[in-house]
């Protein structure tokens, strides 16, 4: 398998999760639309990849009985390579992924994701910085630039853009 993330920028996302208890708070504005996608197409496996401390779980509500793997190499407890499910959620994740990772990255998804990928980008800076100075958004470029990455290797269901 190809390298997803460098040991040293591994250790620049643990040290912003620990010292910064609202990072990764993306996912919860995304929660009740994929709580919506999972009830509308009775998913029953969920992969938040890129959980961060695992706030999207903790704020789905669905109907049916769902279960939730957290994948995040930064954090200790969801560090363990996951297994493909049916849905995958990677919400505020890619523009954090080291430039030279983000192919296989991308790769990765379309191998975890069985049925259905729900994926958001920040295409500007974060406001928070990593511990050596870079803003958190390693990647900010616009929409045209992700757009023929994700359609390489996923057919687009749904677009939103949001200013």
């Amino acid at each position: 398998m190809n390298a997803l993330i460098s040991e040293q920028y591994r250790q620049q996302q643990q040290q912003l999760h620990h010292t910064h208890d609202e990072y990764g708070m993306a996912s919860v504005e995304f929660a009740g639309e994929v709580s919506r996608i999972i009830d509308e197409l009775q998913i029953r496996t969920l992969l938040d990849y890129g959980a961060g401390k695992g706030r999207l779980a903790q704020h789905l509500k669905v109907q049916n009985d769902l279960r939730v793997i957290h994948y995040d190499p930064a954090i200790a407890d969801f560090a363990q390579r996951p297994q493909a499910q049916e849905m995958l959620c990677c919400i505020d994740v890619l523009e954090h992924i080291e430039p030279e990772y983000l192919n296989s990255v991308l790769d990765d998804l379309l191998k975890l994701t069985l049925r259905i990928a729900f994926v958001t980008i920040h295409t500007g800076p974060a406001k928070k910085h990593l511990p050596d100075g870079r803003n958190a958004h390693l990647i900010q470029q616009p929409l045209d630039w992700w757009l023929p990455k994700l359609m390489a290797r996923f057919e687009l269901f749904q677009l939103n853009r949001f200013n």
